[in-house]
């Protein structure tokens, strides 16, 4: 029997940023939150939590994503939680082609049992 996912997820959003294609919408917030998500399902319930923020700040369109995750253990084999090796990243990496094709940054941070997903895109 499959158990429900139960998380805190907040999500903060403004205008002014319709020149990102659809697609590319989608693929920085879905990968990000199935990442985050993925990561919460880890924890016991009363920590998971995901923050997203998204909007403009001054010319840039600014993207966050942050979740309680499990401590790096520093085990370099410990990088991916998935059952094929192979398939760890490829979320990240479709994030990342999205965000440069607009000559954006996605910049991650994991430290203290918080991943952080950070992406700056200037307005054209």
């Amino acid at each position: 029997m499959e158990h429900a996912f139960v998380a805190a997820i907040r999500a903060y959003y403004s205008n002014g940023v319709d020149f990102i294609e659809p697609l590319d919408v989608s693929t920085i917030f879905g990968n990000g939150l199935d990442n985050a998500i993925e990561a919460s399902e880890k924890l016991p319930e009363e920590q998971r939590a995901i923050l997203v923020k998204a909007g403009k700040m001054q010319n840039f369109f600014s993207v966050l994503i942050e979740n309680n995750c499990l401590q790096d253990s520093g085990n370099t084999k410990s990088r991916t939680t998935k059952n094929d090796d192979f398939l760890h990243g490829f979320g990240i990496s479709n994030m990342r082609k999205a965000v440069e094709k607009y000559d954006g940054q996605l910049m991650t941070k994991c430290e203290n049992g918080k991943f952080t997903l950070k992406i700056l895109i200037l307005i054209p």
